[in-house]
């Protein structure tokens, strides 16, 4: 049971983080085209929450809350690979929640950006993780 609230809190911390790589990567994408003022919260909205549902659809089925896919480096293309199919299926989202059309180049530098935020993210846990069980 112990071990059990232990894996919980890891995946919350999993989770948030995820959440945080994501916003983080969006306020930087906006930012890059002069956008990151209080006016384009609606829009980074728009980017943030399909980004965030569609990475919460995949990351589980991809094992990205495992411990043992979380607990290896080996294991670093999990999170890669999930944004990279989370990343259009967020597009299609936005698309569709803006009533706009779904441009296949924003879908791309969606992916890679994410993916790479998603990359330092997790291993900047893993690193952290590392450490503290050592």
């Amino acid at each position: 049971m112990f071990e059990r609230d232990i894996m919980s809190k890891k995946t919350l911390y999993l989770a948030l983080g995820d959440l945080l790589a994501i916003f983080i990567v969006t306020v930087i994408g906006f930012a890059t085209h002069g956008e990151a003022g209080l006016a384009f919260l609606p829009r980074m909205a728009a980017a943030f929450f399909p980004v965030s549902l569609a990475w919460f659809i995949l990351a589980p089925a991809l094992g990205l809350f495992r411990a043992e896919n979380v607990s290896e480096p080996r294991q670093l293309w999990r999170p890669v690979l999930a944004m990279i199919f989370a990343a259009p299926l967020a597009a299609v989202l936005r698309g569709l929640l803006l009533n706009a059309p779904i441009i296949p180049i924003f879908a791309v530098v969606l992916a890679s950006t994410s993916a790479f935020g998603m990359l330092v993210w997790r291993a900047l846990y893993l690193w952290v993780t590392r450490g503290k069980s050592s």
